[in-house]
């Protein structure tokens, strides 16, 4: 994957996590301006309950930008620690804490100053206490190990240069018999770089 992902490059060396960053800092900060789908018609299209997700403040979907239903792959505990990988403005984070419950917590992890702060913004005006964000890699986890029961991540390690040492952190941070919840899209290798150009690559 890797591999394919640099010849899509053709102009050099590129640093890809700084691409994804800038891309992702846009869309908390002007998500009107990506040109690729995003916002709460994609989470409609992904199946997100309307029930729910029409109760939350405008500002949890505007800056969605996820690729499923990490929270529909598998049960959620009241009082369960559950951590979101590149977490983003927090919707998921934001379902999730309402399925542990007060007694439980969720840790919201993002790369991204701009999303991490939009996400604290979401969580204060809905007052839910028991999510945190913090600033951080998923290849570098602020976190002690087993901190949690469930991890989930949505359309994150298609982004992730170094998907092993991605996936070693999540298993470092899990519990024993903890769960890994992902969603994510795939880009074969039989799939040409004109093919990828003519769609746009995802970081852009």
């Amino acid at each position: 994957m890797l591999t394919l992902i640099r010849r899509l490059f053709r102009h050099g060396p590129v640093d890809i996590p700084a691409k994804v960053r800038d891309r992702f800092a846009r869309i908390a900060t002007a998500p009107e301006s990506d040109p690729r789908p995003i916002g709460y018609p994609v989470a409609k299209a992904l199946g997100y309950d309307p029930a729910i997700v029409d109760q939350l403040p405008d500002s949890v979907t505007r800056s969605f930008a996820g690729v499923g239903q990490p929270l529909s792959l598998g049960p959620v505990h009241p009082g369960e620690t559950l951590v979101d990988l590149g977490s983003g403005a927090g919707l998921d984070s934001i379902l999730a804490a309402r399925l542990v419950g007060p007694g439980g917590r969720v840790i919201g992890i993002d790369m991204t100053p701009e999303m991490i702060a939009k996400a604290r913004s979401n969580v204060q005006e809905l007052g839910l206490t028991n999510i945190e964000f913090r600033q951080g890699q998923v290849e570098e986890l602020p976190l002690a190990d087993a901190t949690a029961d469930v991890a989930i991540c949505n359309g994150l390690f298609n982004l992730c240069p170094d998907k092993p040492k991605a996936l070693a952190e999540v298993y470092r941070v899990l519990k024993p018999g903890g769960r890994l919840l992902m969603a994510d899209i795939l880009l074969e290798e039989h799939v040409s770089p004109e093919e990828v150009s003519r769609k746009g690559a995802w970081s852009d």
